[in-house]
């Protein structure tokens, strides 16, 4: 095992974590095409399994936004009963998920086709962006919109600003669609994350501070639950073992990139990046859909 063979992920590891601070869009998203994509190019002697390739994705999303996690608890932006109950429906499905990933049901191409159909979906949502309806309110305004249903949440940030919105438990499409999502990124490393912001602002009318720290949250326990029971298979079965040489890069990059993600916030304009990450992402897509051709017409 050479130690020194993916000595290059530490500065991408630490630009990777840093830019899925800034989108809300976990890392795996990012991981996931370099170790399929890239990492081929490099030579043989750098190529990892299916398997590995999503879990060493997911191990490494875990640590950079538990980093990013410890910027947004400073701020007192995240809403732990809303995580909750969320992250109830997208657990389970997220284990099944890795389960079917590391028994190797799905064949390699079918499962780059569903990355890359993700991916679009991504580029999708980056694109239209998120309508903020949550402007702070003044201490001591109780004031919410006449419309809202549901308990109602006041969450104070670390600046004295209260953000007062009403919020009810995932129910029928929410849930399916957190459940989804949460299977999603168990098999090929990314959903969760992708639908929690979604459901949060538009469906729940969330304010956009407290829904991207509170998908932080969701993300975090939905993509440990994830990579633990990958780990365990890649440890277990016949699936390559786990890449220590590559995470030992990985890791600690992510946990100083989660911390300069925050420190960002404001300070590039976040369409301009949201913009920039979905155009990348659509060109993902393409690679993939190419490699996929490629792959089921024998070539």
């Amino acid at each position: 095992m050479d130690l020194t063979l993916y000595w290059f992920m530490f500065p991408v590891s630490i630009l990777v974590a840093a830019t899925a601070m800034l989108t809300g869009i976990g890392g795996a998203a990012y991981f996931v095409p370099i170790f399929w994509i890239i990492f081929p190019l490099l030579g043989p002697e750098y190529g990892i399994g299916d398997a590995q390739v999503i879990a060493v994705a997911l191990f490494t999303e875990v640590f950079g936004f538990s980093s990013g996690f410890v910027g947004y608890y400073h701020k007192k932006l995240i809403d732990f009963k809303i995580g909750r109950a969320f992250f109830v429906y997208s657990v389970v499905a997220a284990v099944v998920g890795a389960i079917i990933l590391i028994a190797g049901w799905i064949a390699s191409a079918y499962l780059q086709l569903i990355y890359a159909v993700m991916m679009l979906f991504v580029a999708y949502l980056l694109y239209s962006g998120a309508e903020d309806t949550g402007t702070p309110l003044s201490t001591g305004d109780n004031s919410m919109p006449a419309t809202a249903i549901g308990d109602e949440h006041r969450t104070v940030d670390n600046m004295g600003n209260i953000y007062s919105y009403r919020f009810h438990t995932p129910r029928g499409v929410g849930g399916s669609v957190l459940a989804f999502g949460g299977f999603l990124t168990g098999l090929v490393g990314v959903g969760i994350g992708e639908v929690t912001i979604p459901l949060l602002v538009r469906r729940y009318r969330i304010p956009v501070a407290v829904a991207a720290a509170t998908s932080i949250l969701v993300v975090i326990v939905t993509v440990m639950s994830a990579s633990f029971a990958q780990f365990i298979g890649l440890m277990t079965a016949d699936r390559g073992g786990v890449p220590w040489h590559l995470i030992m890069y990985t890791v600690p990059a992510v946990v100083i990139g989660g911390q300069i993600g925050p420190r960002l916030q404001g300070v590039i304009p976040a369409r301009i990046v949201e913009k920039v990450i979905a155009t990348l992402f659509v060109v993902i897509a393409i690679a993939f859909f190419i490699l996929v051709f490629r792959a089921l017409l024998g070539q």
